[in-house]
């Protein structure tokens, strides 16, 4: 049986062909590369320095502080329950929502003041 199409030529690359394929496979090389570094070897977190805008006495007390801490919790819980009287629905269940964390807040505060100096 005879073959009406012939095979086709066998790829021939140039030598320009060759270097331009070489110079993509090593910029491929090299984007994997950095991607890999980004992700396995990432560069060493630095440490955390505190805003120096709003900063708290060192000198004062823990029992203070909780004191302090205790209070604000009690106002915003005061404010949230009223805020929640103002609304209705889903926002409503959000801001009961809110006032409850904040009432749990206060809770522990309030137990860890307890600890410090419990009641006689």
């Amino acid at each position: 049986m005879d073959k009406l199409i012939p095979d086709p030529p066998l790829e021939t690359t140039t030598p320009l062909a060759e270097a331009l394929r070489a110079d993509d496979q090593a910029k491929s090389r090299e984007a994997i590369k950095r991607a890999l570094d980004i992700y396995l070897s990432p560069d060493p977190v630095k440490p955390r320095q505190s805003s120096t805008m709003f900063l708290v006495n060192p000198s004062v007390d823990t029992e203070s502080l909780l004191a302090h801490a205790c209070e604000s919790l009690a106002s915003a819980s005061a404010s949230a329950n009223n805020f929640a009287n103002e609304l209705s629905g889903s926002q409503r269940s959000t801001v009961l929502g809110i006032a409850q964390m904040v009432m749990l807040a206060e809770l522990a505060v309030n137990r860890a003041l307890d600890r410090l100096d419990p009641p006689t």
